[in-house]
């Protein structure tokens, strides 16, 4: 089976080809395709190959499928007996992709 990990936004992920996969928000607009560099291991019929930091000559292509915001995160802070409450909450930026191949080198 072939797989790969990959970084973005800060975060490592593991990929297989016609996976659907949901990032941190990227500058691309529905339907461009995105090359991912920064692959830091790749699995194949040869074996896993793990880099130092990064396999050199590697890359992951993805397909934009939408932008969209993930679930409300709600950030409550209490101060005990100081009757001092805050409620508050965000919605992430995120990208959806779909994985379309895994080039290794």
């Amino acid at each position: 089976m072939t797989y790969a990990v990959i970084r973005t936004g800060g975060k490592q992920y593991r990929v297989t080809p016609d996976a659907v996969l949901i990032v941190e928000k990227l500058e691309a607009e529905p339907g461009q395709t995105i090359t991912f560099q920064d692959v830091l291991a790749v699995s194949g019929e040869a074996g896993l190959t793990i880099g130092a930091p990064t396999v050199a000559g590697a890359s992951v292509t993805a397909t934009v499928l939408e932008h969209k915001r993930g679930d409300k995160v709600i950030v409550f802070k209490k101060r005990r007996r100081q009757n001092s409450r805050r409620k508050n909450g965000h919605r992430q930026h995120q990208t959806v992709l779909r994985i379309a191949g895994i080039a290794a080198a």
